[in-house]
């Protein structure tokens, strides 16, 4: 007598979505694909069914995305699909239903939408690295649009550089009700402190990537939502849940530099502009700066008593020429030409919400910090360049 043949698989999955919920969906977990690895299913979004909802999933072992988008579900079960080519396919189609089909047997996805119909072979979903399921008892909780701000103002002062993995992370330090995040790269340094919606149970230290932070920022919409941020226990990670996505990503190992102590502890002037008017000074200087190594120079002239004081910011290329641009200032404190990266000042300056800044001086060699006037919550430093 013959064995019995082997069941085939059920979970054939039938599923219905609106072709703009679906590429909604797509958008934000595609970032997480891995584009060179050597697993190929790193390369797929993970398409299945949850409990009446449909859930999408990407990884690329160091940062995972994961977004539940609302569908009509006839079957269950799970497949995935090369990212690049069903990312692409969902923009072109038509905005009606797509209905999407699998082929458990043979693991093709029908794609239906309109008068198209595609066929895309996928990878079995059991391939895929299984994502965390956080237990969100004990969750730190903090509300959406802050965190945003939060993570906006320090995670553009990370370190880029492969070599020094620690600055590229940023340190996440939780005491009570206080958060604080900070990050550096050697030639610059960002804090920011915030509040959370309620005290931790315990203090929690840990350098979180910059880049995962960054794509947390762009994923997280919802301005009145609450985040929670679970750490496992000895798992090295880290986990943000929302209401329809959840962002898990690595930690960094290691000691990040102690901060405060290159934070100036005193200033020999306060010079305070308008911000916008700072920045517009800072882009025209770039133009030029940029030819060469970003120099920018800030002459910073105290006048008489009753006559506001002054601050020049000039760069010269030897190719294109030079600019310079005056804006008003009030100055406690002495004079003093020093000068900065224009790039790096114009970056802080893009994150600071205050109509006006403060930069605290003290000598053309001494580190600047650039304050946001009325809210003590952040502060940036940043080294000063050779003034050749």
């Amino acid at each position: 007598m013959l064995p019995p043949l082997p069941k085939e698989r059920t979970e054939a999955m039938k599923v219905t979505v609106l072709q703009e919920t679906l590429a909604h969906g797509l958008s934000i977990v595609s970032r997480a694909v891995s584009p060179r690895s050597t697993l190929p299913v790193l390369a797929n979004v993970l398409v299945a069914t949850d409990e009446g909802r449909m859930r999408l999933s990407a990884t690329n072992l160091e940062l995972g995305i994961t977004c539940w988008i609302g569908a009509k579900i006839e079957e269950d079960g799970s497949t995935t699909v090369p990212a690049r080519t069903f990312v692409d396919l969902v923009a072109t189609l038509p905005l009606e239903q797509v209905n999407l089909h699998l082929n458990a047997s043979n693991q093709t996805l029908n794609v239906r939408c309109g008068t198209s119909n595609t066929d895309i072979k996928c990878i079995d979903a059991q391939e895929f690295p299984p994502l965390p399921v956080p237990d969100l008892e004990g969750a730190i909780q903090i509300n959406v649009s802050d965190f945003k701000e939060m993570i906006q103002q320090v995670a553009f002062a990370a370190s880029v550089d492969e070599a020094r993995p620690v600055l590229m992370g940023v340190l996440v330090t939780i005491e009570k009700d206080t958060i604080t995040m900070a990050a550096a790269d050697g030639f610059r340094l960002s804090v920011r402190k915030g509040t959370l919606s309620q005290p931790a149970q315990q203090p929690i230290s840990a350098i979180i990537p910059a880049r995962a932070l960054a794509e947390l920022a762009r994923v997280a919409t919802d301005g009145n939502e609450l985040i929670s941020m679970v750490m496992p226990k000895g798992r090295g990670q880290v986990i943000f849940r929302m209401k329809d996505v959840e962002v898990v990503s690595q930690l960094i190992d290691g000691t990040f530099p102690d901060y405060q102590q290159i934070i100036p502890r005193s200033h020999k002037s306060r010079t305070i502009l308008s911000t916008t008017s700072l920045l517009k000074a800072c882009k025209q200087a770039e133009i030029f700066a940029r030819e060469g190594s970003n120099v920018a120079r800030l002459n910073i002239k105290t006048t008489g008593e009753l006559e506001p004081g002054s601050v020049e910011i000039s760069a010269q290329s030897e190719e294109t020429g030079s600019n310079e641009t005056v804006v008003a200032a009030t100055i406690d404190g002495v004079g003093l030409l020093i000068a900065f990266n224009v790039k790096y000042l114009r970056e802080v300056l893009e994150v600071i919400k205050s109509p006006n800044v403060a930069i605290e001086t003290s000598a053309p060699n001494a580190p600047g910090v650039v304050r946001s006037v009325g809210d003590d919550n952040f502060l940036h430093v940043i080294m000063p360049m050779h003034l050749g």
